[in-house]
């Protein structure tokens, strides 16, 4: 049963509802955290992407609100993808215009809205476990590699990157991280280290824990930087956050750009389109699973839903000028460390730009990109903790080793890239585990007789082939062979090709074999309990 708090059945939102439930004094101070955290990002990636800085920005501001309202999920937060940002570069110069890039968003969001009605959400269940934990782990050190340099005051990469590579010219994290120590700003270096202790002990102060930390790190992080103004400490602007000014609503309303629906018909477009939605579902349905992972009440989100959700938002997002969009697994695990209970996190945060950008921008431009780091290094201390190897050390090589050879992938590649070599080493297990385990062996001797029973498994595919092949061959001779299929559902025709065939050349080594309930033809199950089964 799917636990809703603050929501309506199947994950809708009720406000009248969730203001008088007890959430509220959870969700809202998570806003403030998810809305602080995502901020630089939304302004860094729309930067890298070529795009103007109020893309990023509106961008976060539709998936707070837009998918916040339909996502079925209660944790997960929208906005604008770094795995996404080469993909929009390229596109924006190979199409020739914004505007005719912003049309590719939009088809997009309507392809990823035909994915959720057909179902292609379902493809979340497959995802192995420790290839879901390895990336986890692997987002919490990529966060604490990418935001040391924030935290130290220099960082010539755009804020919110994921991947190993930086600015081409064979920059990666670590050659980034080795700059920003001969470049170090004791500033920006106080600042993260105050911001780190309050973070560590404000929430341990029972009488104050009700003011949330992050927003005290905000408002220390503001003071600081005005009080090393002109001295040797002072911070410069690009250690700043650096928010668009608009100065009054003709202002507002000319950042907002509409798409070139004459260029329908070109061919580039679509395939555009078809690259943002597959790239864009697949990050989200990864994020989305990784969610459910740390949701403290472990609820599950409904992924096909989700990808209406991020189609209805990038339809918004392409038709007022914004970028393609997905679950943001780095906002999202801000959230839930936050404390988050319910979807209205999400909902507020995205509100919280938007008013930021209309009334308050000068303020949100004198925040430090230090403090701001600093929450992020407690998220990604979160994600990586030790326990986190210990646990997975325990629960056997077959877990162990996928999840440390994704976490290593996602460090050195990206995370899809990462990902997918984490899922061909699971998978890798999860074939060697079924070639091993496709009967039970049970031997008894009655006197110089041997009988020997093989107990079939509940699915026989044609995986396990080559290991009852090789295991019926090698039986003694003299023997009495049983072969029981009484538990089996499907047995692969390849399999009891090889088990009649065996019965009958048997006598040959004076071996007596009896079938009990093995059938000359199954049926086929489903394909997804089959694959399941795998």
């Amino acid at each position: 049963m799917q636990i809703n708090q603050g929501g309506t059945a199947g994950g809708g939102l009720n406000l009248k509802k969730y203001f008088l439930s007890k959430n509220l004094k959870k969700d809202l101070p998570a806003s403030i955290v998810v809305f602080l955290v995502a901020l630089p990002l939304c302004l860094g990636i729309a930067l890298a992407s070529g795009a103007p800085l109020f893309a990023g920005i509106l961008t976060g501001i539709i998936g707070g609100v837009v998918v916040g309202i339909f996502s079925g999920s209660q944790l997960s937060v929208a906005g604008p993808a770094a795995g996404l940002t080469v993909i929009v570069l390229n596109a924006i110069t190979k199409l020739g215009s914004y505007e005719t890039f912003l049309l590719a968003v939009m088809i997009a969001g309507a392809l990823q809205i035909l994915l959720g009605i057909i179902k292609a959400g379902t493809i979340a269940n497959y995802f192995p476990s420790p290839v879901i934990e390895g990336m986890l782990a692997a987002i919490g050190i990529i966060l604490i590699m990418k935001q040391f340099p924030h935290a130290v005051g220099y960082d010539a990469d755009f804020e919110g990157d994921e991947g190993f590579s930086e600015n081409g010219e064979g920059n990666n994290t670590f050659s980034g991280i080795m700059s920003a120590v001969g470049k170090i700003n004791y500033g920006a270096v106080i600042i993260a280290g105050v911001s780190l202790l309050i973070l560590i002990y404000w929430p341990k102060i029972k009488k104050v824990a009700m003011v949330p930390a992050p927003l005290l790190v905000v408002l220390s992080g503001i003071a600081l930087s005005a009080l090393f103004a002109g001295t040797g400490f002072a911070l410069q602007e690009k250690q700043m956050v650096n928010l668009p000014m608009v100065n009054n609503s003709g202002e507002f309303f000319a950042l907002f750009k509409s798409p070139n629906f004459a260029a329908i018909t070109n061919k580039e477009v679509w395939i555009t389109a078809f690259t943002i939605a597959v790239v864009a579902s697949l990050e989200t349905l990864l994020s989305l699973e990784a969610v459910d992972k740390i949701d403290p009440i472990k609820r599950i989100s409904p992924t096909n839903r989700e990808l209406v959700a991020q189609g209805a938002g990038n339809l918004v997002s392409g038709l007022l000028g914004g970028l393609p969009m997905t679950a943001v697994i780095v906002r999202s695990s801000a959230n839930v460390n936050a404390g988050a209970r319910t979807k209205v996190s999400a909902v507020f945060h995205g509100l919280m730009l938007l008013l930021s950008l209309l009334f308050i921008p000068k303020l949100i431009n004198q925040i430090p990109l230090s403090c701001l780091a600093a929450i992020l290094l407690m998220t990604g201390y979160k994600l990586a903790r030790i326990g986190l190897f210990k646990h997975m050390w325990h629960k056997g090589l077959d877990q162990f080793i996928p999840f440390v050879v994704t976490i290593v992938a996602v460090v050195l590649t990206d995370l899809l890239i990462g990902v997918g070599i984490g899922m061909m080493v699971g998978i890798f297990y999860i074939l060697r585990t079924n070639l091993r385990n496709p009967y039970f062996y049970q031997i008894t001797t009655k006197g110089d007789k041997k009988t020997i029973t093989l107990r079939l498994a509940e699915e026989v595919s044609f995986l396990n082939k080559a290991a009852i092949q090789v295991t019926l061959t090698s039986l003694p001779k003299g023997s009495d062979v049983i072969i029981d299929g009484s538990n089996s559902r499907f047995i692969d025709p390849d399999v009891l090709e090889i088990i009649h065939n065996y019965k009958h050349n048997a006598y040959t080594k004076g071996i007596i074999v009896q079938l009990i309930d093995v059938k000359d033809k199954y049926d086929v199950p489903p394909l997804k309990e089959l694959v399941y089964k795998l």
